[in-house]
Order: structure tokens, then C-alpha cells, then sequence
């Protein structure tokens, strides 16, 4: 028997798991498609960015080490960008941590039940991705955009020189928004806040639907699970009535503040066999 860690069945974790059909062909839970495909996109979109940065911010390091090295009295300034680009590196993979956990607990386990404290963390770190990675892009935008690293202790000539020992030059320019992979990063790691921030909302959604709502299952399923408790009960009945009740559920939540306990709800009609 599989071990049981956190209430969670670790038998649950099969490679046949990550097959289209089982990720995207179910429709047995709620926003399942939605939430694959808008989490992957988040994680991709940062992850993308933070790996471009990462690899400006690595050239300006090794040249401001070379030119250093070449000439102790000369100090190559940019590191502006290289705390830009380090925090967009946290984002990325704070972001990444927070949605792929989300992504495989979702895949895994879309049945587990959890605490109102596990589900207040899922939302506060949901809150937290989306602020770091506004900040993050805002930064990078503006220090890409407005900024430049620049030799000082030198003359200008003798400066233009000591660049020119580093072997990424070319690619390596002072002036930050003249380099392609510091573009790239602010362009990614906005289409990554976008989805970031969608990613937020549909995990909110979902965690009141599993909360407040029905659970994880679509209507579909939870008529089909009622056919197959009660053979004798007409599916087509079992999933209108299943409906019937959604949408008093809804309307009773939804009600002003002292109304909603007098509300009365409509008796749901019985199934016919």
C-alpha cells in the first residue's frame, strides 16, 4: 500500500497522470483545462524572463570582474541591473513554486479535502506571486529602460578599451535597454505578470467553489456519481436537479446580509425513474 503523507495517497502519483487526455480530455473538475493551461503559462512566461536576466546579469558581472582584474583602479558600475535582474530571478521562482505545487497538487489529488488554514495560505501566497511580480517588472522595466552601467576611475578612452577585453562585448553593451536579452526579460516577465495575476484570480475561484460552492466536481460528474449511487435514477433529472440546487446555493450566498437566512428556497423536484 502507497503511504499516506498530509492526508494525500502518494499512490496517486502516476506518470499516466501527465497524459493529454487525462490533464486536458477530463472535464470531471472544476476549471481543470483553465487552470493547466493558465498556471503553465505563468510559470513559462517568468521562468523565461528570469532566465534571460539571469544571463545579462551574468555577462555584466564577468565584465565588471575583467575589468577589475585588468585595471584595480577602474570599477565597471552595473549594478543596478544585476539587483533588478536577481530580484526578477526570486519572482520567477517564488511564482513557479506557488503555481507548480497548485498545477500538481491539482493534477495529483483533485479530490483532497483541505483546512481553512491551508486554503488561507494557498490564497495569501497566490497574493504574494502577483506583488512579486509586478514589482519585479516595474523594476526591470525602469532600470532597463532609463539606466546604464558606466567605468569609472579611468579616462573615457582607456575605459572604451578595457570593455573590449571582454569576449561578449558585442552583446554586453553599458547602456541596458541596447541589450537584446535585457528587452527580452522586460517583455516576458510582463506577459508573465499577466498570467500571473490570472492565475491568482482562478485560484481564489476555485478554492471558494471547493469551499463555499459545490466542490471540485462539474455538474456532469456529480450527476454521473448520483446515477451510478442510484442505477434507477434518469441521469438528465439527476444533473437538473443538481443545477436546481447550484443555483440556490449561489443565490442564497450572494443575498444581502440579514435576508439571506429568510430567503426561502425553491423544494427541488424529485427525480423520475
Amino acid at each position: 500500500m502507497a503511504p499516506t503523507i498530509w492526508g494525500l495517497n502518494l499512490g496517486e502519483m502516476k506518470w499516466g497522470k501527465f497524459k493529454s487526455s487525462y490533464m486536458f480530455g477530463n472535464k470531471d473538475y472544476h476549471l481543470r483545462r483553465t487552470k493547466f493551461i493558465v498556471y503553465q503559462l505563468a510559470l513559462i512566461f517568468t521562468v523565461v524572463s528570469e532566465s534571460l536576466g539571469t544571463s545579462a546579469l551574468s555577462n555584466y558581472v564577468d565584465e565588471q570582474k575583467l575589468v577589475q582584474k585588468l585595471n584595480p583602479s577602474a570599477y565597471n558600475y552595473n549594478n543596478d541591473y544585476v539587483g533588478a535582474a536577481s530580484f526578477n530571478i526570486f519572482a520567477g521562482v517564488f511564482t513557479a513554486f506557488i503555481f507548480g505545487a497548485a498545477f500538481f497538487f491539482d493534477l495529483f489529488w483533485p479530490m483532497r479535502h483541505e483546512d481553512r488554514g491551508i486554503r488561507i495560505a494557498w490564497k495569501g501566497c497566490g497574493v504574494a506571486s502577483v506583488v512579486f511580480v509586478l514589482a519585479s517588472a516595474l523594476e526591470l522595466t525602469i532600470i532597463t529602460a532609463r539606466n546604464s552601467g558606466y567605468v569609472d576611475g579611468v579616462s573615457p578612452s582607456e575605459a572604451e578599451e578595457l570593455l573590449r577585453q571582454y569576449k561578449k562585448y558585442s552583446i554586453t553593451p553599458l547602456r541596458y535597454k541596447d541589450n537584446g536579452r535585457a528587452l527580452a526579460a522586460v517583455v516576458f516577465v510582463w506577459l508573465g505578470f499577466v498570467f500571473t495575476f490570472a492565475s491568482c484570480v482562478i485560484l481564489f475561484y476555485s478554492i471558494d467553489n471547493a469551499e463555499k460552492g459545490p466542490g471540485p466536481l462539474t455538474a456532469h460528474a456529480r450527476a454521473a456519481e448520483m446515477a451510478q449511487t442510484d442505477p434507477h435514477r434518469d441521469p438528465e433529472a439527476a444533473y437538473a436537479m443538481d443545477e436546481s440546487e447550484d443555483s440556490a446555493e449561489k443565490a442564497h450566498n450572494t443575498a444581502p446580509e440579514g435576508a439571506a437566512a429568510d430567503m426561502p428556497r425553491e423544494p427541488t423536484p424529485a427525480a423520475t425513474n
